[in-house]
């Protein structure tokens, strides 16, 4: 977080003026919250964006109003925005697809939460994000990080190689959907609120079974203290009030102790934490002695070159990783030099 952000934590008031739309569709419902951000927050939610969305665009806007020395941005126009934006490109010198991001939480603000839709914002000059090659572990590389970790965190590492889910797709993952009858795991509501199914390794069975077995002996502990319950996607948990107390919703990697819902305020279970993970898997990549930059994600990477490198067709790739265009997934035709027909350099051929 940018040091700026530490000068002040309050949040703007408005009363904004709620204006038609102009163009037919569901109007944007009356916000309740008297503080801007506060709004910021409901039109996210009533829109039913990430967590990780609305962390991130509370944080460029926060820091846009701070930068603007605490000035209402209704009272703010396009240069203030641009000036704001250059700022974080020449001083901070973020990347590309961060400076996107604030960009969109700024757009997100004046369109959606003060009904703002200015001939400026049309004008603003978007940041070119380019797609760069992911990074990917050989066989061998993976195999020496999984040396170097153990129990659950084995498991769950296993487990993202094996399938390609991606780090919060595992973490999220509900005892009802690991299908052992038919060797599948279904992904509910991955990115873009799709659905899939991934393969569920042979290999992994007996460890998922364990697994399930330690998370059983954990929600059976919830129901005896009388805490059962874990979050429920969407109107769910009204709609049936006993089902996150059931066994079958409860999380395969729950987290060990119990934890603070940071929307509603409920104290319950919750999934394991993601930057638990990260840390070791972190250690073990260092430990392996790998100076590649690997991360969690890397491992999606690896199963994707890894089934390519193996012959099997990139549609099918593709339908596995949850891609909406083919086009995503060819990257990694490119990580195998197979855009050029795996070409071999004139050295090897003296």
């Amino acid at each position: 977080m940018s040091s700026f952000l530490n000068a002040g934590q309050a949040a703007c008031t408005v009363t904004t003026k709620r204006q038609a739309p102009h163009l037919p569709g569901p109007t944007i419902p009356p916000r309740q919250a008297p503080r801007l951000l506060d709004q910021l927050r409901e039109q996210i939610r009533y829109l039913h964006y990430s967590m990780s969305t609305e962390d991130a665009y509370v944080h460029w806007c926060k820091a846009f109003i701070l930068f603007h020395g605490k000035q209402h941005p209704k009272d703010l126009g396009g240069a203030e925005v641009e000036g704001f934006l250059t700022w974080l490109a020449n001083e901070r010198q973020v990347a590309p697809a961060t400076h996107k991001q604030a960009l969109s939480a700024l757009l997100f603000l004046y369109t959606k939460v003060l009904d703002m839709n200015l001939p400026w914002m049309q004008e603003i000059g978007r940041p070119r994000v380019k797609r760069r090659l992911p990074v990917v572990l050989s066989r061998d590389e993976v195999a020496a990080v999984f040396r170097h970790l153990n129990g659950e965190q084995l498991l769950f590492a296993q487990l993202l190689y094996g399938t390609g889910l991606r780090l919060t797709e595992g973490l999220q993952l509900r005892v009802k959907d690991v299908d052992f009858a038919h060797n599948a795991i279904l992904v509910r509501e991955a990115k873009g609120g799709k659905d899939r199914v991934v393969m569920l390794p042979q290999v992994l069975v007996p460890g998922l079974k364990g697994q399930l077995a330690r998370a059983h002996d954990i929600w059976q502990g919830d129901q005896t203290d009388g805490l059962g319950g874990v979050e429920m996607p969407h109107a769910l948990e009204r709609k049936y009030p006993r089902a996150g107390s059931s066994w079958a919703w409860f999380w395969v990697f729950p987290q060990a102790a119990h934890s603070t819902d940071p929307r509603s305020g409920v104290v319950r279970r919750h999934h394991a934490y993601d930057q638990t993970f990260q840390r070791a898997f972190k250690k073990a990549v260092l430990t392996a002695g790998i100076t590649k930059p690997a991360t969690p994600h890397t491992l999606r990477h690896c199963f994707a070159t890894h089934l390519l490198q193996c012959g099997c067709d990139i549609r099918t790739v593709q339908d596995l990783l949850g891609h909406a265009d083919v086009a995503t997934t060819m990257i990694y035709t490119h990580v195998l030099n197979l855009g050029v027909g795996a070409v071999r350099s004139p050295l090897d051929q003296l």
